[in-house]
């Protein structure tokens, strides 16, 4: 293990980060000059862009290295430290701006504000404990979003793309940064397929921010909602988030691009490259559009059909289908974004959505939840369990995209499922012990640990996280940083072989 490794990374990271706060500070810059905005933020994105910089450039500059590879170790613990470290950092133009005020907090409870606030973004998670979003300035609601687009394909990935530094040992991180069962390797070179999906990713988010602004958005909110929807993260500038708008056409808009951002990004760029026929031949794929089409069925149906509190939530069913289309396509994606109160709806619809949340989106996308494919392969290995009880001495592999899937990828597929209940049940017991009931508790931890955003009981769709003990913000944010690198990348720290030799 190379500790002078990591560390000369983790400063290639910081430079990167410090590098994007000029995006910020140009929107600063402009709505001061234009609309005469508070001079606050423009300081606090130069400042917090310099001490970023300079930390970076110590950490690269101080450390003396003789040619060395990033190592298996050293790619887990990168990326782990990685998020976490500009997780941190990403903190300062909170800090600086005073959006959280300190007045009659001790300093860890005020910085567990600025730091979940900073979690939820880059983790895409979207989770806030902002009770006022519109009165924040236009360069802060930038970096809220921006923060998110830069999570949503990874930031270690970014510097993958950009920096040739890590281009050696650039596999070990992106594969550390997405652990699952499929990690699509478009090109022999690794920095090229970074750069091919950050590509991608590109192209989709300039596509997105034209058709919102065919529906009359503004330039800096199209922007805004894209950052949001092609991260699958859910930051908005409004405080009923994408429902502010009441429309039809951005609704299907946002609906269509979060499907997107669900699927695996690998198939867009087969796609682009005229291979259509890509995404028809992907089991994974292929499951995720059955998962959504018979959740949005199934909710349409009761929210037109059973009536809560006396009255049926929506009196038509092109109504029904509209809400529920959205709703499904914003949690199954783990974007987060609301047109509808959906803890008022039935039961059955309630409970539908809270099963997506574990289910999340496809692997190889921005979305989080434990993935499509796992559950495919798990319902996959149940059938071959009750057919080996039949015929004890058949020969049955798992089969995806007509491989057969190794045994040592269904083992870490039963082992994530375990860990990720496991926790899931511990920090819904940590929650409820710090004060929530039971409903809001585990709401919370799902919603967290799946990178949703919105949970339900008192941070539902359209209530916040502000009301959490202190020590729980803390808890949670490490459950989006769970959720994000998925489990393993984050556990492995703290296995005391890791560090040894």
């Amino acid at each position: 293990m190379s500790l002078k490794l990591i560390f000369h990374t983790l400063g290639n990271l910081l430079i990167c980060l410090a590098g994007t706060m000029l995006f910020p500070l140009g929107v600063a810059i402009y709505y001061q000059v234009g609309a005469g905005e508070a001079k606050s933020d423009l300081s606090a994105f130069v400042i917090s862009a310099i001490i970023t910089l300079i930390v970076g450039l110590v950490l690269r500059f101080s450390i003396r290295l003789r040619q060395e590879e990033l190592g298996i170790r050293e790619g887990f613990a990168v990326v782990a430290l990685g998020w976490v470290t500009v997780a941190l950092f990403g903190t300062l133009p909170y800090v600086f701006a005073g959006v959280f005020h300190i007045d009659g907090r001790s300093p860890w409870t005020a910085f567990s504000f600025c730091y979940f606030e900073s979690m939820a973004g880059f983790s895409t998670t979207g989770a806030t404990v902002l009770t006022e979003i519109e009165h924040l300035s236009h360069a802060m609601l930038f970096w809220r979003s921006f923060s998110h687009w830069l999570g949503g394909m990874g930031i270690v990935v970014l510097a993958v793309a950009i920096l040739p530094m890590l281009g050696v040992g650039g596999m070990q991180l992106f594969r550390a940064e997405a652990p699952g069962p499929q990690t699509d390797r478009l090109t022999p070179r690794i920095a090229q397929t970074a750069k091919l999906l950050w590509g991608v990713y590109l192209l989709l988010s300039f596509l997105e921010t034209g058709l919102l602004m065919l529906g009359n958005m503004s330039l800096f909110d199209a922007l805004c909602h894209t950052f949001g929807t092609m991260a699958t993260g859910g930051f908005s500038t409004k405080n009923a988030s994408v429902g502010h708008y009441d429309s039809v056409y951005i609704d299907m808009v946002i609906c269509c691009f979060m499907f997107l951002a669900g699927t695996n990004f690998a198939l867009h760029y087969r796609a682009l490259r005229g291979d259509i026929k890509s995404y028809f031949q992907d089991t994974e794929f292929k499951f995720y559009c059955i998962v959504i089409a018979v959740s949005i069925t199934l909710i349409s149906w009761n929210t037109i059909r059973f009536e809560v509190d006396g009255q049926v939530p929506y009196d038509s069913m092109w109504t029904s289908l509209r809400y529920a289309a959205f709703q499904v396509m914003s949690i199954i994606t783990t974007t987060g974004y609301g047109t509808a109160d959906f803890e008022q709806w039935p039961a059955l619809s309630q409970f539908i959505l809270v099963t997506l949340m574990f289910y999340g989106g496809c692997a190889g996308s921005t979305g989080g939840g434990m993935k499509q494919v796992r559950f495919l392969l798990l319902i996959k290995q149940s059938g071959a369990e009750i057919k080996r009880l039949i015929f004890p001495h058949a020969v049955l592999p798992i089969r995806v995209n007509d491989r057969a899937v190794p045994p040592e990828v269904m083992t870490n597929v039963l082992g994530f499922f375990f860990f990720f209940i496991g926790i899931f049940a511990i920090v819904t017991c940590i929650m409820a012990t710090l004060g929530l009931d039971l409903v809001s508790a585990a709401g919370a931890t799902i919603a967290t640990m799946g990178n949703i955003g919105p949970g339900l009981g008192s941070v539902g769709p359209a209530d916040n996280y502000a009301h959490i003990h202190t020590a729980g913000k803390y808890v949670l944010s490490f459950c989006m940083l769970l959720g994000r690198l998925e489990l393993y990348t984050v556990l492995i720290l703290f296995s005391p072989n890791f560090w040894k030799g």
